[in-house]
This record gives C-alpha cells, sequence and structure tokens, in this order.
C-alpha cells in the first residue's frame, strides 16, 4: 500500500474525477435518496446553535443539512472544486480549502463529523494525526463521529487503535448512521469517539 492520500491521486489521474462526483450526488437527490442521514445523526447529538466541524466536508451534502438545522458549520476538505460548490450551494457556512493533516482552525466544536469514508481516503501515515487534531478541536464532553466501509484499506480494528494513540476512546460504535449495532460482521462502521 502506497502512502498517498487516494483522493488526490483519483484527482491527479483523473480530472475529471471531482465533477463526476458532484454530479453523482447531484442524481442521487434527484431519484429521492436520502442523503441526510449523517446529518441527522449529529443534529441529534447536540443543543442548537451548535458549532460543527464538518471533516472532509466534500461538496457540503452533511454540513448543509446542518446549517439548515441552524447550527454554525465549519467545513473542511482538500478539494478546491468541491469546496467551491459548498460554498455556492450553502453560503452559511464556513467553507475551507484544507488538508486534515495539517487541520489548524480556530475555537472549537461541538461535535465533529467525518463522513463519507474520509479517513480510507488520508495517506495512512496521517491518520493518527488527523484524529489527533480533530479531538483537539473538542470542546469538553463533545463527540468525534466518524463513518467508513470495511474492505477500503482500513481495517476497523486498526482504526480503532488509531483513535486510542491519537488520545480518543469510543463511546459507542454503530453499524449505520441511523444507529444500528456494531457486530464483528458488520461492513461499516460509525464510531463515537471522545477525548480520553
Amino acid at each position: 500500500m502506497t502512502d498517498e492520500n487516494k483522493w488526490r491521486r483519483l484527482v491527479a489521474d483523473d480530472p475529471g474525477h471531482s465533477r463526476r462526483y458532484i454530479q453523482r450526488f447531484r442524481d442521487l437527490a434527484a431519484g429521492g435518496m436520502d442523503l441526510g442521514g449523517e446529518a441527522r445523526m449529529i443534529d441529534a447529538m447536540v443543543g442548537r446553535r451548535a458549532r460543527i466541524l464538518d471533516a472532509g466536508c466534500g461538496t457540503g451534502r452533511v454540513g448543509g443539512f446542518l446549517l439548515d438545522a441552524g447550527h454554525e458549520v465549519v467545513g473542511v476538505d482538500l478539494d478546491p472544486e468541491l469546496i467551491a460548490h459548498a460554498r455556492a450551494g450553502h453560503p452559511g457556512g464556513e467553507w475551507l480549502v484544507g488538508d486534515l493533516a495539517e487541520l489548524d482552525v480556530p475555537g472549537d466544536f461541538d461535535a465533529i463529523v467525518c463522513a463519507g469514508n474520509v479517513m480510507t481516503f488520508v495517506a495512512p501515515s496521517t491518520r493518527v494525526e488527523i484524529l489527533r487534531r480533530l479531538g483537539g478541536c473538542l470542546r469538553a464532553e463533545a463527540r468525534l463521529a466518524v463513518g467508513f466501509g470495511a474492505k477500503r484499506g482500513y481495517a476497523f480494528e486498526a482504526f480503532l487503535s488509531d483513535a486510542g494513540t491519537a488520545g480518543l476512546t469510543a463511546e459507542i460504535l454503530f453499524s449505520t448512521w441511523d444507529l444500528r449495532p456494531f457486530t464483528p460482521r458488520s461492513d461499516f462502521l460509525v464510531a463515537l469517539l471522545e477525548r480520553a
């Protein structure tokens, strides 16, 4: 396995990748697909007008829902094309181009969401540092929600070990964003993490 950011590699190999990604989610929304599950979970975890970080925000799909629910949202993604789409579609948020491995966002957050398999795209050598930086942005008793699928090059056990190394502990694990219990056979993990 190479130690590189997989998203950067995809875009470098195929400059149209980001545009197709944007179009894919437009098509899913137009077809009636429910794209708000992650955001509904985060919304249920926080009080009204919470400050939320959307880490690896992409097009602002999750953060936009949270903005509409009345929260203050900061989104960070390394793809400028996705950030431009987020800014155009959700002008009430703060959308920043940046690498999560170098995250330097002022202030702290009531919740952080890292959805869309983001942690499977980052360079493996940056995983612990990203988790450490995200954990450092949490207010007392706030949670970081991370979700990604199996067989994407990041074993769930390795992720939980990395979280521990980064000073985080798993409060609870789910197998979906709609709160189904996690089992050893689950093919998706949603981990609610808090500072140890």
